[in-house]
């Protein structure tokens, strides 16, 4: 009969003995059936924490809008708003097509939005107003505190307060901040929202003062904010916080130990991403309709252009280690000999889907599908762990993205077979011999 039986203290119950370095519990019960479970902090909780940020970022748009709408009048937001939301999805739709060899997950690309929209915004128009009335009390000359707030203050409190949305995915997000297209990735989405409320802040002060004088037509401050803002330089806050998100690209391609080039990198793209915002507020506030069209061709628009060529040159690097790294799974039987050829090609993967869902149907399509993003996720870390940087767990991720491959791979392994071959990409024997999943004259 045991002690509690009895009526004996708890203390009096003796402990189990461990007989062997590892002890066994027969008599554990399944996973499934237990009582007593780990539990967190109650802050450390996931759906805490995603409660408190949607709130926050509720909170920083309630404001921002308010003040905006406070600026601009009722009217003033309304057609701002309708104006600024144009350009939008066309960054977002570029900025996304950067991302197509391995996507990022959509709730960080959200959150990059509306902490540069609601967040980053908010910061932005009270620190600015805060310093420009600090600057003109110390000097007592209003003209120049404008000045001085649009150059020198401004780019350093925006870059900031973008950058910050950059940090918080590079430290949470680590797994899904793989190198530098993520890094421009981001970094587009958070100036894209940045800019958006920007933009509905001076169309709707623009529309508020073709109003006030009677202008309208293409004449009016309002289109002629437009042309400059939407038109000409829609990529000039995204070109400035790339800059910083290409920093913080390189510290996630350097190996674990290199600590001091992780915090001097981004703090580089930074600090360029500062300056290139001051030279071209500088040239809009100091030197004229001259100087601000000089600059813009001579700086603005051939570093959009250099940026352009390095985030596809980015691009196609992912594809380049594709090919690279799978092989060896191949080799290893994991994959057919021509998957990795079908794999590290756009057009192969679209063809491939398009085959399965041909043949077998969407669920087959979308089996495909999944099939790609595994094995490109599987490249991705295989090239970290050769490069140093996939950390120790590495093996059992890897075992689980094999499971994932393997599950899918007879439905996916005779399409991008399919596909590699009907692109070019890998050698069709002629109709005499075995198709082995490939015919070219199949309807």
């Amino acid at each position: 009969m045991s002690n509690f039986a009895t009526g004996a203290p708890p203390d009096a119950a003796p402990v189990p003995h461990r007989d062997t370095e590892e002890p066994a519990f027969p008599a554990a019960a399944d996973r499934s059936q237990w009582r007593y479970r780990p539990r967190r902090a109650f802050w450390r909780s996931r759906l805490v924490r995603a409660i408190t940020l949607v709130t926050l970022l509720a909170l920083c748009a309630l404001v921002i809008l308010a003040l905006v709408r406070e600026q601009t009048g009722t009217q003033g937001f309304l057609v701002g708003l309708g104006l600024a939301v144009l350009p939008v999805p066309l960054l977002l739709s570029a900025f996304r097509w950067l991302d197509r060899v391995e996507p990022g997950p959509w709730k960080n690309m959200l959150f990059a939005f509306a902490w540069g929209a609601f967040a980053a915004a908010l910061v932005a128009i009270l620190a600015n107003s805060f310093a420009v009335r600090w600057i003109a009390t110390a000097t007592a000359d209003p003209d120049s505190a404008d000045t001085l707030g649009a150059t020198l203050v401004a780019p350093v409190v925006e870059e900031s307060a973008k950058a910050a949305a950059i940090l918080l995915l590079f430290l949470f997000r680590r797994r899904d901040f793989g190198g530098l297209v993520d890094g421009v990735v981001v970094a587009g989405f958070t100036a894209t929202g940045f800019a958006f409320t920007e933009n509905i802040l001076y169309l709707g002060n623009a529309f508020g003062e073709d109003q006030e004088f009677g202008s309208s037509g293409i004449g009016s401050v309002t289109a002629a904010t437009f042309f400059v803002r939407a038109v000409m330089s829609p990529f000039a806050h995204p070109l400035f916080t790339v800059l910083t998100g290409i920093g913080f690209g390189f510290a996630a391609l350097a190996p674990r130990g290199k600590r001091l080039r992780r915090v001097l990198l981004p703090l580089a793209g930074l600090l360029l991403a500062m300056g290139l915002h001051s030279a071209w507020n500088g040239s809009a506030t100091f030197g004229g309709p001259l100087v601000f069209y000089a600059v813009y061709g001579a700086l603005m628009v051939p570093a959009f252009g250099l940026l352009t060529w390095l985030a596809v040159w980015s691009r196609q690097r992912e594809l380049r280690t594709i090919s690279g790294v799978l092989p060896a799974y191949a080799a290893a039987g994991w994959l057919a000999p021509a998957e990795p050829l079908a794999l590290s090609s756009m057009r192969a993967r679209q063809v491939a889907r398009s085959f399965a869902a041909r043949t077998y149907g969407p669920s087959a399509a979308r089996a495909v599908g999944e099939y790609e993003s595994f094995a490109t996720t599987l490249a991705f870390l295989r090239d970290r762990a050769l490069r140093g940087t996939a950390g120790p767990d590495f093996p059992a991720r890897e075992q689980e993205l094999l499971h994932h491959l393997w599950q899918r791979r007879e439905v996916a392994s005779p399409a991008l077979t399919y596909a590699a071959r009907a692109t070019g990409l890998a050698w069709a024997p002629p109709q005499y011999l075995d198709y082995d999943g490939y015919n070219p004259y199949r309807s």
